[in-house]
């Protein structure tokens, strides 16, 4: 089986990788991984997301400040992420948004670092990758009000670790995100979720890892890796009741879409 997939959602960057990155590169092509957006989260990651996209085929950049690094960040923080985003590597910016689950940064901070984000997103034209935890309804408000002015062409970003309910589904969509699923959606807890991704439309499902983080079932307790989007992959497709072969060909052509990158 000749896949190629996209795993929209990592961190390359982190300790959790130091000792065999390219073994699980390799591991991850091999497995029909192919393509992989490394994800910064506060300045110190955004640049080595953009070192590893420029030294691995196949990898590329999204560079942004996490909710959870919000706290302390500057408008100055925001300009070198604005030269960081010129690398040729780069294809959306983030990891932005909003948690209030951990609430790690106070609420001001997190809601002013994500519009600076935003607005750099108008000022650069590319797409953004969304957390939002314990935030949906300041989330959708947000995002609407953005969306409706952006000067993104094209698709606005990707709602990562997406977990909503329909009409969350709903809003995100008109508003121009896909929504990325990961290794979540196997387990236990999600089986009610389920039925929500029955009804999302496949042209609007992308995959991810987020590794290290949220391994799949079969891996709970262990570190997550690209190779791993086959298995959510796989979920996806059980889900839908599709071939792994259509479930891979669409959602490498959305995540084509709104990266504008050929994977």
């Amino acid at each position: 089986m000749d896949l190629h997939v996209v795993d929209t959602h990592a961190h390359l960057d982190m300790s959790e990788f130091n000792s065999d990155l390219e073994v699980v590169l390799a591991r991850a092509a091999q497995a029909g991984i192919k393509t992989i957006l490394t994800i910064g989260i506060d300045l110190k990651s955004s640049r080595q997301a953009v070192e590893l996209a420029q030294r691995y085929p196949g990898v590329y950049a999204a560079v942004g400040i996490h909710p959870h690094d919000a706290e302390g960040a500057t408008q100055e923080d925001i300009s070198q992420l604005e030269t960081l985003a010129k690398s040729p590597r780069v294809v959306a910016l983030g990891e932005m948004g909003l948690d209030f689950y951990r609430n790690t940064s106070s609420r001001d901070a997190q809601l002013r670092v994500f519009a600076w984000q935003l607005e750099l997103a108008n000022t650069t034209g590319l797409p953004i990758i969304i957390h939002c935890r314990q935030a949906v309804q300041d989330m959708l408000g947000i995002l609407s009000r953005w969306s409706s002015e952006s000067a993104t062409v094209g698709p606005k970003g990707i709602i990562h670790c997406f977990n909503g309910d329909s009409t969350a589904v709903q809003s995100y969509i008109e508003m121009g995100f896909y929504l990325a699923l990961g290794g979540y959606i196997s387990y236990p807890s999600s089986l009610s979720f389920r039925e929500i991704i029955r009804d999302i439309p496949l042209d609007k499902l992308v995959l991810e890892t987020d590794c290290p983080f949220l391994p799949p079932q079969q891996y709970r307790g262990k570190r997550n890796e690209p190779a791993y989007t086959l298995l959510t992959l796989q979920v996806l497709a059980d889900i839908k009741k599709l071939s792994i072969e259509e479930v891979a060909s669409q959602t490498t052509a959305n995540a084509r879409a709104v990266l504008k990158i050929l994977a």
